[in-house]
């Protein structure tokens, strides 16, 4: 059993988020990558990814590489914003109850 890196994992959980937004279309994608990272990891751990890109190589996703380029996504995420009001949680989502 080999042990793994911080940088291993860090790469292994962005795969995972790329995964889940692969089923959109490409620039959607890139954009949701963009944003679930930015919203839910610490700068630290952006940085300890971006800086283990070069050595990871084809191991990242094409569309972790994509998002993380620092360009402005093309596209809006496909995640809709979040309230964190949590009186307004779900307002505007169903008229139902």
């Amino acid at each position: 059993m080999s042990a793994l890196t911080q940088a291993d994992k860090l790469v292994r959980m962005a795969n995972q988020i790329a995964a889940f937004f692969r089923s959109y279309p490409e620039e959607e994608a890139v954009a949701g990558i963009d944003k679930h990272i930015r919203a839910f990891w610490t700068p630290k751990m952006i940085a300890h990814l971006e800086n283990a890109l070069p050595e990871q190589g084809d191991r990242v996703d094409e569309l972790v590489v994509r998002a993380l380029s620092g360009a402005e996504p093309q596209a809006d995420s496909p995640v809709r914003a979040a309230t964190r009001d949590p009186q307004l949680l779900g307002a505007g989502a169903s008229d139902a109850g």
